[in-house]
């Protein structure tokens, strides 16, 4: 197995026994040069096989691991069984070990060996946006299917819906066969923009500044900023972009002066003159006034460690919930593998990913169509993350966000929010 370190093979023996392969097995395993052995903890052969696909190289390995470790861990308290059907697994990388995220040709590769293989019923991954844009058509043509992908970690709007920085042709060139095979267990990016805006109407802003970007992330952000902020009767009193990399942001502080904001919400992601762009701001809006970022700016902590006393009363979201209320399966998960990086799912959301696909198959009639449709007819209960099913487009119904502070140098837990679909839809 040479595209996957070592310690997923570990943990894979740690959490089951891998059988002995037979002959007359009814499945046939993904190649080992991107995929783990087939992980069964069960006598005999399964039936199909489910496949996760992320990124086991670079910078993105420990997330990865993470998640692998939760998706067996669920396979093993199921028998590895989904109602009648019995159930192997195997860990696929999709990665470029310099970047550290899903190589766009291995996404494609990792996908159409997935189609051609009939022995897999279901997908979990990937783990970032774009490499789900690859494998969702792929997988969604695939023979007697379309093959679902259940993501814990893809916030691309585009994937599921249509929004302010989308493609015209998004989503439907994700779909060609016009029937949905993608569902995600975290919020897109601009149902985060919504939460942002709830933050503001608790926060009791009066005269809020938009600013965006201008590329597809910050638009999408800003977009469900903007839109849920009219339906929560917020007054939005300008609109501006800026550009991270400029050194200096005077015209963008001076057009929030002009329009006497009490708040701004930046749709975009941090970068090195950040810090510039906060004490603009600041001088404008005063002590009192409110600054909001989405997950672009997430690693509050290390945004305080680089600029400082610029950072001071910032609020940062990010997508899913940081400090859930969880159940002993939940505990058990975080006490075992950690919470994962805010914004980007976690052990949790892998787990759940998990078992919504073991839900799904179970309801099937034991085809790919099926377990599919399936999908989108589940509505979990008290699950690991909490009482949910999907939308027609595969966005999870629930939809909290996690909000954090800087305060006094440190970034603090400030609140969750949870946000309502028909602010955006």
């Amino acid at each position: 197995m040479k595209a996957l370190p070592t310690s997923v093979t570990a943990a894979a023996l740690l959490l089951a026994v891998v059988v002995g392969w037979s002959s007359g097995s009814p499945v046939t395993p993904l190649p080992q040069s991107f995929c783990s052995p087939v992980d069964y903890g069960a006598v005999g052969s399964p039936r199909f096989l489910i496949v996760s696909d992320f990124p086991f190289q670079g910078v993105r390995r420990t997330s990865s691991e993470q998640f692998d470790a939760a998706i067996r861990l669920i396979l093993a308290r199921h028998h590895f069984k989904a109602g009648k059907y019995t159930i192997g697994y195997q860990a696929c990388d999709d990665s470029n070990p310099e970047t550290g995220f899903g190589d766009p040709a291995l996404c494609a590769a990792n996908a159409k060996a997935y189609a051609a293989d009939l022995s897999v019923i279901g997908v979990i991954g990937t783990w970032n946006s774009r490499c789900a844009g690859i494998e969702i058509p792929l997988l969604n043509s695939a023979p007697r299917g379309p093959l679902a992908l259940v993501s814990p970690s893809n916030t691309s709007v585009g994937l599921t819906h249509a929004g302010a920085g989308t493609d015209p042709d998004e989503p439907g060139r994700y779909y060609p066969t016009a029937r949905r095979n993608f569902v995600r267990l975290i919020a897109s990016d601009d149902f985060q923009g919504a939460g942002d805006a709830v933050l503001a109407s608790k926060l009791h802003l009066k005269r809020i500044f938009v600013l965006d970007n201008q590329e597809s992330y910050g638009l999408n952000v800003a977009g469900g900023f903007e839109t849920a902020a009219r339906r929560l009767h917020l007054r939005v009193v300008g609109t501006a972009h800026w550009d991270p990399d400029a050194a200096q942001f005077q015209a963008v502080a001076q057009a929030v002066q002009r329009a006497h904001a009490d708040g701004v919400f930046l749709g975009g992601a941090a970068s090195q003159s950040s810090g510039e762009l906060f004490r603009e701001l600041r001088v404008v809006l005063g002590s009192k006034g409110a600054i909001l970022a989405p997950d672009g700016f997430s690693s509050l902590s290390q945004l305080i460690q680089t600029f400082g006393a610029s950072t001071e009363g910032i609020y940062v979201s990010v997508p899913g919930f940081v400090r859930p209320k969880l159940g002993p399966l939940a505990r058990l998960i975080l006490k075992r593998f950690g919470t994962g990086r805010p914004g980007s799912g976690g052990p949790l959301d892998a787990a759940q990913a998990a078992e919504v696909l073991i839900d799904a198959i179970a309801r099937s009639n034991g085809t790919r169509a099926s377990t599919t449709r399936q999908l989108f007819q589940l509505k979990i209960v008290k699950g690991i993350l909490g009482t949910f099913g999907f939308d027609r487009n595969g966005d999870i119904t629930i939809d909290p966000i996690t909000v954090f502070r800087a305060r006094h140098r440190e970034a603090t837990f400030d609140r969750e929010i949870t946000v309502r679909h028909d602010l955006i839809r």
